[in-house]
């Protein structure tokens, strides 16, 4: 079981590796796509990236519907941490 600020931190670390982002443009409200700008071929890289690092796939269907860092971070809280 991960907290989601464990989770966050994955997050940020792989944005940070992946894109040359800085840790500081990074929040949970973060856009992907407007603040960050990840495009689709980028974000197919941060689910494989995010599957090495988790153990757990997102599926891409699910990672349509996620628009923010935070929305990322509910996605992988919920393959990590399914409900009992």
């Amino acid at each position: 079981m991960q907290s989601r600020d464990a989770i966050f931190a994955l997050l940020r670390d792989a944005l940070v590796e992946l894109f040359e982002l800085e840790p500081e443009q990074i929040s949970l409200e973060s856009n992907l796509y407007q603040d960050l700008e990840i495009d689709s071929i980028d974000a197919i890289d941060l689910i494989d990236h995010l599957k090495q690092q988790t153990g757990k796939k997102i599926a891409a269907e699910d990672f349509k519907a996620v628009r923010t860092v935070a929305d990322v971070v509910e996605a992988i809280a919920g393959l990590m941490n399914p409900p009992e």
